[in-house]
């Protein structure tokens, strides 16, 4: 079935928990270069140290009097387990079955992982500026155990994706520039579910059984834009968007409003748009802050519906969601310490998006932050940066819908954290 992240992670209530709650609020992700990692990304969209301003504001290519590359991969170590809260009780035709709240325990569910990123900016003249970034804004990979007693929500998902956004840029005056583009993001999703403790009720089932078996790939588009003022060199401020998009899907559904029969479906879904302040003030030749405040408009999220003429009543699911808008704080700190070396650091605070979905174990996050760049020569730099990120334990009651027992509550308690490190290399022409 052609999907992307977020149709993976709220499908038919039958998700399993993203890796990337643990460092990135609800869906999006951050981790575009080592240099932002180093400061918890704290006025990424006014610095423009390197090519990677692309991931966050376009205008700022205008900063570039000469060719730039840059080149970056983060190391992903999350740490990600759940606790069952209560037993679970399960009425069957015998009487009722009930499992014990460590089986539904489950650890480590979320494996390491690497996000690459590129980027290159050209200067066409002291007017304008174009630039090609090559990054992603989702990803996922967890699995359970094939015999997890909650195989209907846990199971294996992966979802790789790539965005290739070109963009633009015009230099109005001294002060003012602006920037735009497009995405054209390209997504890769794989999804199985499994009976887990429901094939107590089906003597043809067993534990292992997938009840659910999608995968596929789908390019969807959208739109970018950004402006610049800077006061003067050392002092500079960004406003960045990136819209939302509508994305439609046509593919496979099996699950059991089709009797666990494949049959085609469709699905409507909007990603969340995006707008992000930033700031960058050099208080001294060896010291300047930085800071960033992000908005994320997962307030469109209020349901999620499949639709097939094959399936019950022609809704093949429907599922509520508990989304608000949420918001991202950094503030950083750049050391210059002399012509070949940078030391930075930065703290960031992620407010959580989803509430009480087991799908999206959505949690407050704190970062911590530090970085280093070392200038090699006039052309070259290399850039690390590291990242520890804290989340709060989070309970969760998930309704799940068992057929012929009606709905039942899993309750869950969700804790997470996670371990980031960068490397980045930028050649100057």
């Amino acid at each position: 079935m052609k999907m992307t992240r977020i149709s993976l992670a709220l499908c038919s209530a039958m998700v399993a928990l993203s890796y990337n709650q643990a460092y990135a609020s609800a869906f999006n992700l951050n981790e575009h270069s080592a240099t932002g990692l180093g400061r918890a990304f704290a006025g990424e969209g006014a610095i423009a140290d390197n090519a990677a301003v692309l991931a966050r504001n376009p205008a700022a290519m205008t900063r570039f009097d000469s060719m730039a590359v840059s080149v970056a991969a983060t190391y992903v170590k999350p740490n990600i387990d759940i606790k069952g809260r209560d037993n679970l009780t399960i009425p069957t035709g015998s009487g009722a079955a009930t499992l014990p709240s460590s089986s539904l325990d489950a650890n480590d569910i979320a494996p390491s992982a690497v996000v690459p990123a590129s980027y290159f900016i050209q200067p066409l003249n002291d007017k304008w500026s174009w630039g090609l970034a090559l990054f992603t804004n989702y990803g996922l990979s967890t699995k359970f155990d094939e015999n997890y007693a909650a195989g209907i929500i846990g199971g294996e998902t992966e979802l790789t994706t790539f965005n290739i956004n070109p963009n633009f840029a015009y230099k109005i005056n001294d002060q003012w520039s602006f920037g735009a583009g497009i995405n054209a993001i390209y997504a890769d999703a794989t999804l199985i579910r499994r009976a887990g403790a429901v094939s107590m009720l089906n003597p043809q089932l067993q534990a292992s059984t997938p009840l659910v078996n999608l995968s596929g790939d789908t390019w969807d588009w959208g739109w970018n834009t950004g402006v610049l003022f800077e006061l003067n060199e050392d002092h500079r401020w960004g406003l960045s968007y990136r819209s939302g998009t509508t994305l439609t899907f046509k593919g496979d559904f099996t699950g059991t409003s089709s009797g666990y029969q494949q049959v085609p479906g469709a699905l409507d879904l909007e990603l969340p748009a995006l707008a992000e302040f930033s700031g960058y003030d050099r208080l001294s030749e060896q010291f300047a802050v930085h800071y960033s405040v992000q908005w994320t408009g997962w307030d469109v999220f209020k349901e999620l519906k499949a639709t097939s003429s094959q399936c019950n009543n022609g809704v093949c699911f429907q599922k509520d969601q508990d989304f608000s808008d949420s918001w991202r704080y950094a503030i950083g700190g750049t050391y210059y310490v002399n012509p070949e070396w940078t030391l930075r650091a930065g703290f960031a605070l992620d407010r959580q998006a989803a509430h009480d979905v087991i799908s999206i174990p959505d949690t407050e996050r704190m970062w911590y932050s530090l970085g280093a760049s070392y200038q090699v020569n006039r052309n070259w730099s290399i850039d690390l940066g590291l990242a520890y990120l804290d989340g709060k334990d989070v309970n969760i009651d998930e309704p799940l819908t068992v057929p012929g027992v009606g709905t039942l509550t899993v309750p869950y308690t969700s804790s997470a954290s996670a371990f980031l490190s960068a490397a980045q290399v930028n050649y100057l022409f």
